[in-house]
């Protein structure tokens, strides 16, 4: 089950291209995102009225979509404004249009009530305009429910047995770090700190340390239903990096957003940023470097996610037992669950018990 009455990451800006056209499913619902002349960004549903062909499968004409099944026409409110070989238009001729927000190189897009889709809770990620930051992206398709990601990236415990090759150091360390979390109403937030410990090798290929070993930190902010924050760094061991000077560290920002395609399979869209020496020839350094290493470091996560997803689905009753370390995952699921069941409990109180907001449909034999 989902919540539909938030933003979710619908895909990458650069992955709607003038006059072309993107289909994808999120939330088990079919969606075409496209952009009109002036270059708005746009989503309908991704299934024509006449016959059910995917309107991806047609094409932008100025500002409106064309199926390419029998050349229906579709305004930007998802209305049906053209039958060729007709005059009239049938009443019910719809699909459903979805609000979408371009922001910080990305797509956001609401799956649940138009009127409550404020823009105003979509979360700014300024490091990708950030000249002193430079960064890389991508999107994965993972056979995973969304919240074994999101478990995978609240207990950060995992790092030093998972991604030894990559950043993960001593697995003690990790294991040992002394931990905070906090929950409040928007969100979870997990501190952890790893003092006088041994950094890791994509820290070592990326940074000058002037010790041995370093003064590690990782923040983690869960913000509902479906992202992740990872700010985390090092800096030489005892320079006061735990007491707020992390000038002269190594400083990475991760941002994760998992939105789900079905129960079983997510849309895993991340981005890494990394503070660069000014001007372009330090951008292509540092964005060279990150393509080397975090595409490894997110392929470990796929794996583990991945076989969890499938040991789930052969045992499904099976019990899973919670350690210490699980908190802030525990809590950032406590907070979908309620997103959730207030939805439902709205839709109760509203006399429906269907799916949010969409049409109903009977087989209609209609000419004109």
């Amino acid at each position: 089950m989902f919540a539909y009455n938030a933003w979710y990451m619908g895909a990458w800006a650069d992955e709607v291209k003038p006059q072309g056209l993107l289909g994808r499913i999120l939330l088990n619902l079919p969606v075409v995102f496209y952009r009109t002349e002036d270059g708005t960004a746009l989503a309908l549903e991704d299934r024509c009225c006449h016959r059910a062909l995917p309107l991806s499968h047609g094409c932008v004409v100025g500002d409106q979509l064309q199926c390419g099944y029998h050349g229906l026409v579709y305004d930007r409110n998802g209305l049906c404004v053209k039958v060729p070989g007709q005059e009239r238009v049938p009443a019910q001729a719809k699909v459903r249009s979805y609000p979408v927000v371009e922001q910080d190189d990305m797509l956001w897009i609401w799956m649940g009530d138009p009127a409550l889709a404020d823009p105003a809770l979509i979360a700014r990620h300024p490091w990708h305009n950030d000249p002193g930051w430079a960064w890389v992206k991508d999107r994965y398709s993972i056979k995973a429910n969304y919240q074994l990601i999101t478990d995978n990236l609240m207990d950060l415990t995992h790092v030093g047995y998972v991604h030894q090759r990559t950043i993960g150091g001593t697995p003690q360390a990790h294991s040992d770090a002394d931990t905070k979390t906090t929950r409040s109403e928007t969100g979870v937030s997990v501190a952890r700190w790893m003092m006088d410990s041994v950094p890791p090798p994509s820290y070592v290929a990326a940074h000058k340390f002037n010790t041995p070993t370093v003064d590690r930190w990782m923040e983690i902010d869960f913000l509902p239903p479906a992202a992740v924050r990872i700010h985390t760094g090092a800096k030489d061991v005892n320079s006061g990096a735990r007491e707020g000077d992390r000038t002269g560290g190594f400083a990475f920002m991760g941002l994760n957003l998992q939105t789900p395609e079905t129960e079983k399979t997510t849309h895993y869209f991340w981005s890494g940023a990394r503070t660069c020496a000014p001007g372009e020839s330090g951008h292509v350094k540092v964005r060279e470097q990150l393509m080397q290493s975090l595409p490894l470091t997110f392929g470990e996560d796929k794996v583990v996610v991945e076989a969890q997803q499938e040991a789930i689905d052969r045992q499904e009753d099976a019990p899973l037992v919670m350690i210490a370390s699980d908190a802030g995952l525990v809590h950032a699921r406590r907070l979908v669950s309620a997103m959730i069941e207030n939805e439902q409990k709205n839709r109760a109180r509203a006399g429906s018990d269907e799916k949010p907001l969409q049409f109903a449909r009977q087989p209609q034999e209609q000419t004109s």
